[in-house]
């Protein structure tokens, strides 16, 4: 330790109460994922049927790791990497800066995703793509390249990436309560609004009906298959924003005495719902666009991902009535949900950083923050940061994440044995009791399920790479990452705590007979 640490932290940053935190949870939960990757899994795992193994992940996993996560910030008052430490030793803290570094890759391309939506906002009022929405994407907008690598910087992007960062810094180096908070209370709303206007206004065009019964239409025979239950555990844990240090970030804010079974419910469904109603809009438009090209929906291509909301959502918007309308709320919506998911991923490493060094918030927000920013903007504005994106993107979500939740449920739930300090912890602050059952879906099924997913992740990367990108290019961008992301963990875990992180006020281990005051949710 050095010996310029004193006491403890400085005291921590809190949300308002209970309703600031849940807005923020669920800002960072609904985001691009909920829009253009829920509808095509769905749709392309037994369309209605998926939503069986969809719930049943929802509660046997998503919940219980959302809880776990909360119980980890909470109770440990601190970012992921000081928050593990405290909970599972020098390992802990090596998880949690792993947890970090996902974010330091998911921030600086999720950035360019918002700014492309800021900048197709803009391009609906006249529909600039014309006639050949993919073409002008891939071509005219993004200039890809068909190198796979390249250093041509792309004018047209540089302007609204920056404009992006410098606004979410901004908010960043606001605060918790009087920037994050008041940001997500604001947009959040605005974006149910945004998005529920599109969905009313899809399904009543020609065709949408069709559209929406090709989505819910059920595939019972899909069930048996296990890469569909794979498929459900993997979109409802990537949608929920667990086990890569947010929600232990977010939980670290809040009060001392705060419900957190409630809102974690509050939290899971609201996302769950938003992603039903996602569905039903996006499915809208694709039964309206098949019925105008006199093909079966299934016949579409990119319906889903950076395809859907790039390439044929706009072909689609083109043959709406009222297209500008349409283009304006479709791009709308993408900025607002991915502007509130982009803060809680940055709030992550500026929170960690924080912790670590004892700086202060815009000293964190403005360092860290503008070199991510710089990072951003030399790999994904020049003519081949489409496939840098396309690949980091890749790895960090099926493997980086998908290793982190692993890894981080045995460390504390096996070798720590943190489990019944957790679920106790959550229970006394809590309306909702936890108890064995959930520590059985955090501390063995989880982690089988999720272990599972990984090994085919890896074989599969490993026997048949990725996509038609080159294996050199794989490497380097793909495993290259996951390689930067254990080797900054290792290096921050041997560096020097400002503070002492042993040293922090403990709960007191409630008893049933002595149960604590809590803030109660009325959401």
């Amino acid at each position: 330790m050095s010996s310029a640490k004193v006491t403890g932290a400085p005291k921590r940053e809190q949300w308002t109460g209970q309703f600031g935190f849940i807005f923020a949870a669920i800002g960072s939960a609904v985001g691009l994922g909920n829009i253009w990757r829920f509808p095509g899994v769905a749709f392309e795992n037994g369309g209605g049927a998926f939503l069986i193994p969809y719930f049943v992940a929802l509660l046997t996993a998503g919940i219980p790791i959302l809880l776990f996560d909360y119980a980890v910030g909470h109770r440990f008052r601190g970012s992921a990497p000081l928050a593990l430490r405290r909970a599972a030793g020098k390992g802990g803290e090596t998880i949690g800066w792993f947890q970090v570094m996902i974010n330091v890759f998911i921030a600086t391309y999720y950035a360019v995703v918002v700014a492309w939506a800021v900048s197709y906002f803009v391009f609906s009022f006249d529909l600039k793509w014309g006639d050949d929405a993919a073409g002008y994407f891939v071509g005219e907008y993004l200039q890809t390249s068909e190198a796979p690598f390249t250093m041509d910087f792309v004018p047209a992007l540089l302007i609204p990436v920056a404009a992006i960062w410098a606004v979410v810094l901004i908010v960043q180096a606001t605060g918790v309560a009087k920037g994050i908070e008041k940001m997500n209370v604001v947009f959040l709303p605005l974006l149910v609004v945004t998005f529920l206007a599109l969905v009313i206004g899809a399904i009543t065009l020609p065709g949408a009906l069709d559209g929406v019964s090709a989505f819910f239409t059920p595939d019972f025979a899909a069930l048996a298959q296990p890469k569909v239950w794979i498929a459900a555990y993997g979109q409802v844990f990537f949608s929920l924003s667990v086990a890569f240090g947010i929600m232990v970030t977010y939980s670290s804010y809040r009060k001392r005495r705060s419900n957190l079974s409630s809102p974690g419910l509050v939290v899971a469904f609201a996302n769950s719902s938003f992603e039903l109603l996602a569905g039903v809009g996006v499915f809208a438009a694709l039964g309206f666009f098949a019925a105008q090209q006199g093909i079966g929906v299934n016949e579409i291509d990119g319906i889903s991902g950076v395809s859907l909301a790039f390439m044929t959502f706009p072909a689609i918007v083109a043959e709406m009535p009222m297209s500008q309308l349409f283009g304006v709320l479709f791009f709308g919506s993408i900025f607002l949900a991915g502007i509130t998911s982009l803060i809680s991923v940055l709030e992550v490493i500026i929170a960690a950083v924080m912790d670590k060094f004892g700086l202060s918030r815009r000293q964190a927000v403005w360092g860290v923050g503008g070199l991510l920013a710089m990072i951003s903007l030399a790999l994904y504005t020049t003519t081949s940061g489409l496939n840098t994106l396309d690949v980091i993107d890749n790895w960090v979500n099926n493997f980086g994440i998908v290793f982190a939740a692993v890894i981080s449920t045995i460390v504390v739930m096996w070798i720590y044995k943190r489990g019944p300090e957790l679920s106790h912890h959550i229970s006394a602050l809590s309306t909702f009791k936890v108890g064995r059952v959930w520590r059985f879906f955090v501390g063995i099924l989880s982690p089988l399920v999720i272990g599972f997913m990984l090994v085919q992740v890896v074989v599969s990367l490993t026997r048949d790479g990725y996509g038609t990108y080159p294996s050199w290019y794989t490497n380097l961008f793909g495993w290259g990452c996951v390689a930067i992301m254990v080797l900054a963990a290792l290096i921050f875990t041997s560096i020097p705590w400002k503070y002492d992180p042993n040293k922090f006020v403990p709960y007191p281990e409630f008893t049933p007979e002595k149960q604590p005051t809590v803030e109660k949710s009325n959401a």
